[in-house]
């Protein structure tokens, strides 16, 4: 594998791995809080749709991407009711939120665009264009640091600048504000925080929103930075991947990022399999590359990466003692 074709793999790596990534950091607030969330995958479809669909007729994806956004905070909220307001089964919850987003995406986009479940090809102002980064084209020729600078950093859309300006931001909230420290404290012990007068509740809608906030912008830029407007299921499956990453991650920010990262990369090298054999010197089966992401996701899932700890508090309803 020569020198551009890296760097080609791993500019393929970086913009698969985006959706994942905002993905996991949802799921990170979340979980950090004491809720599970098992819908991040129903949030990113309706998000994806509802961006697409509105970019699509108002010619902006600003304004679809603010409506796509609008679609996982509502389902956020249906989410916080029932976990958090009526302390149902937070798993349950989220089961019921991605069958929601699957089935109603595909009958309302056949209903509005009747093209089968599809939206219409985005272009121009509806979709995300690339960024060049300053002086990238000059940089161009300069040996090694030239091209990556050029081709690997410089080029992307905004949503992937956003998603890995995204991880140190995640660190610093949580580990480096009183909201952060907080926050973390409900998802281990909710009754010290609650002694000491705070909101649990409260803090557990901020955590749900902001899940909301990130999946939106996930599904955002699989429609319209990705790929060019909705197609049916066109999550397929990155949010249970991104679950998986965040267990792989052991529910921190930067380590989020290398297991995302990783899972991008493997996305990536099913997409050049030619690269593959020619690496390995034999020829490896394209549907062996496809499946090794979710191989992966199983491999982590089953507990053989070691063993992750999730927040105690997770998964439990809080009970206010009288």
């Amino acid at each position: 594998m020569d020198f551009l074709t890296l760097l080609q793999v791993l500019d393929t790596t970086i913009r698969l791995a985006t959706p994942l990534l905002l993905a996991c950091l949802a799921g990170l607030f979340s979980e950090r809080a004491g809720i599970f969330d098992i819908g991040l995958e129903g949030k990113m479809l309706a998000s994806a749709f509802l961006t697409a669909a509105v970019a699509a007729a108002s010619g902006s994806v600003l304004i679809g991407t603010l409506a796509g956004i609008g679609a996982a905070l509502a389902l956020s909220g249906v989410h916080g009711l029932a976990s958090i307001t009526f302390r149902g089964n937070q798993l349950i919850s989220g089961v019921a939120i991605n069958f929601l987003a699957a089935g109603l995406t595909v009958v309302v986009a056949q209903s509005w665009f009747g093209q089968g479940g599809r939206t219409p090809q985005l272009s121009g102002n509806a979709r995300f264009e690339t960024i060049d980064l300053p002086l990238a084209a000059e940089m161009r020729d300069i040996p090694i640091l030239g091209p990556i600078y050029a081709e690997l950093i410089s080029g992307h859309t905004l949503l992937v600048y956003v998603g890995m300006l995204a991880v140190p931001l995640t660190w610093w909230v949580l580990f480096r504000t009183r909201f952060g420290l907080r926050l973390r404290a409900v998802g281990e012990n909710p009754a010290a925080v609650d002694t000491a007068g705070v909101s649990v509740v409260g803090l557990r809608f901020a955590a749900v929103a902001i899940c909301g906030l990130l999946t939106g912008l996930a599904g955002a830029y699989l429609s319209t930075g990705l790929q060019a407007g909705f197609v049916k299921d066109m999550t397929a499956g990155r949010g249970y991947i991104a679950l998986a990453a965040l267990i792989f991650a052991k529910w921190r920010p930067w380590y989020a990022l290398g297991a995302c990262l990783l899972f991008g990369f493997l996305q990536a090298i099913a997409l050049r399999p030619d690269v593959i054999e020619g690496t390995l010197g034999f020829e490896v089966g394209v549907q062996l590359l496809d499946a090794l992401p979710y191989i992966l996701t199983v491999v982590i899932l089953a507990g053989f990466v070691g063993r992750a700890i999730p927040p105690r508090a997770g998964g439990e309803p809080y009970v206010k003692e009288r």
